[in-house]
């Protein structure tokens, strides 16, 4: 039986191994959704700044006139 316990432990390895590349993945995948996010919350808040920005000065610009 020393032949199908060697296949048996084989097999299990393989499966952890299989199971931890699949976890990587799905992390790595989860760090890049993480990043897209962070990066749109980026440009959400300058695109907030520069409308600000533009509003006050031509607030300005009205006080001034």
């Amino acid at each position: 039986m020393g032949i199908l316990d060697d296949a048996k432990e084989t097999a299990e390895a393989a499966a952890k191994k299989v199971s931890r590349a699949v976890e990587d993945q799905v992390d790595r995948a989860k760090d890049k959704v993480e990043e897209v996010k962070a990066e749109a919350n980026v440009k959400k808040a300058e695109a907030e700044r520069d409308a600000t920005k533009a509003r006050n000065e031509a607030k300005d610009h009205l006080r001034d006139d």
